[in-house]
């Protein structure tokens, strides 16, 4: 029997190439998007696409009812996906900032796995997997906004695997570190938007690091994979007959995790300073 996969932002990146590689791999994938026309572009490549966006619990509510009309009531797996970025120091972050960023990358996938958890009780099996970051091991500077959000995503899904250890649900994290996509790009309109950096006390060191990074496109980073890296790790999370609590992808995710086990805090915020 086809197994089910609900994937949320779908539209690139991580999300798109998750659902490709999972079609391939024999799941009847539905494929979210936040924006209508994306939903109507992966229809045109053949997907089943239901539109949930995160800040919209109606979309929540009616897209998951959209899948499990269709699938009898039923639901295999999970994969919260969608997200943004919001660089800026946290001394320049307005907490209407915090709370927008929080809305689409930690509020909308809990609602989102709630309303999942009964449906995959009553089946009695189930897998969550959340894509994390490296981010959610350990923050930078200037990323305050997006590693709160993962760090939090990050303690919920430890406390909800311990909470359904006996219920047949697995939930899983998956942590990457560079990987091909638009965040940067995407994150360039949140920025304008809450960032008043120009009145920064800050001013001189967005001028020398922010702003090119942001809007300078520099090739792909040293360490940067392809999204397939995370979907390579996302096919054992779904497939494995116990699948990890914690997978990492790319090298920098395997070195936070290291340091974070070895190395004190004052050491790995002098490592994580020469960074900036």
């Amino acid at each position: 029997m086809t197994k089910t996969l609900l994937i949320t932002g779908c539209s690139s990146g991580i999300g798109h190439a998750a659902a490709h590689d999972m079609r391939a791999r024999g799941w009847r994938v539905f494929a979210a998007c936040r924006d209508a026309r994306d939903c109507d572009r992966l229809r045109a490549e053949g997907f089943e696409s239901p539109r949930i966006d995160y800040t919209d619990a109606d979309s929540i509510r009616d897209g998951l009812a959209e899948v499990l009309a269709v699938t009898g009531g039923t639901l295999d797996a999970l994969f919260n996906n969608g997200a943004y970025g919001l660089p800026g120091a946290v001394e320049d972050l307005p907490t209407q900032g915090l709370r927008e960023i929080f809305e689409t990358n930690f509020f909308g996938w809990h609602e989102l796995t709630r309303q999942v958890i009964p449906v995959m009780r009553a089946q009695g099996h189930g897998r969550i997997v959340q894509n994390s970051s490296v981010l959610g091991l350990v923050t930078f500077p200037w990323r305050g906004a997006y590693a709160a959000t993962k760090f939090a995503l990050e303690g919920l899904s430890d406390a909800l695997r311990l909470e359904l250890s006996d219920s047949g649900i697995h939930v899983v994290l998956i942590e990457p570190g560079p990987v091909t996509s638009r965040i940067r790009e995407n994150s360039i309109p949140h920025f304008e938007k809450h960032i008043d950096w120009e009145n920064s006390a800050l001013r001189a060191l967005y001028e020398g690091s922010l702003l090119k990074r942001l809007y300078e496109s520099r090739g792909p980073d040293p360490f940067e994979l392809p999204p397939a890296a995370v979907t390579k790790k996302l096919a054992h999370a779904l497939e494995a007959r116990r699948p990890r609590a914690r997978y990492y992808v790319t090298t920098p995710t395997y070195i936070a995790g290291i340091l974070r086990r070895l190395l004190s805090t004052r050491t790995i915020d002098r490592i994580l300073l020469r960074l900036r």
